[in-house]
């Protein structure tokens, strides 16, 4: 089960260090925010995550990421404790979030060549009938890993990266990389 100590810890910690500058200056704002008002509520701890992303990250990262946590928050209304499925379902709604506010898809070499296989990964282990949110999530990372390696050979169609064109073919997309980040920090906290 995912509770809301849970998600602070995982956020708060560890995973600030991992990312890129931009990001990890979001979630240390995002640790002082948590220390500061302590929500009790898992559904107002994902919508302080959400909103404190899109105050202090730049570019397109902070909308996004914004949008991921804010659907999650809505998608887990009145869900004290989150199970597998329930987790699915918010990642799912955090992920079709970023796709509307993205307007990319699965291909283009962006954090959706990660968010995909990661959700099918979820998704079949919710219905292998599953409930353990820790032996979902560790499948889960190690899927995100190799999504992420596998942009390297991709051209980018969307995001900063497109703009590089044929140059951004042998390099890891940033999108995909920060999302697997995030995913296997989330994964460690169980």
């Amino acid at each position: 089960m995912v509770g809301c100590a849970s998600t602070r810890c995982g956020l708060a910690l560890g995973y600030v260090e991992e990312m890129p500058i931009n990001m990890s200056r979001g979630f240390a704002a995002v640790a002082a925010e948590l220390d500061k008002q302590q929500p009790t509520v898992l559904t107002d701890t994902l919508k302080l995550v959400a909103m404190t992303l899109i105050k202090n990250v730049g570019g397109a990262s902070g909308p996004l990421y914004g949008t991921l946590f804010l659907k999650m928050s809505q998608s887990l209304k009145d869900v004290e404790a989150a199970n597998a499925e329930q987790l699915y379902q918010a990642f799912e709604s955090g992920y079709q979030g970023l796709i509307q506010r993205g307007k990319a898809s699965v291909g283009d070499k962006t954090m959706l060549d990660v968010w995909s296989p990661a959700l099918a990964t979820m998704k079949n282990y919710v219905e292998a009938g599953h409930t353990d949110v820790g032996e979902m999530l560790a499948p889960v990372a190690e899927q995100a890993r190799e999504s992420a390696e596998a942009t390297i050979p991709m051209l980018a169609k969307k995001g900063r990266a497109s703009y590089l064109g044929e140059r951004s073919i042998g390099h890891q997309d940033p999108g995909a990389t920060s999302s697997c980040y995030l995913l296997e920090e989330i994964a460690k906290l169980f």
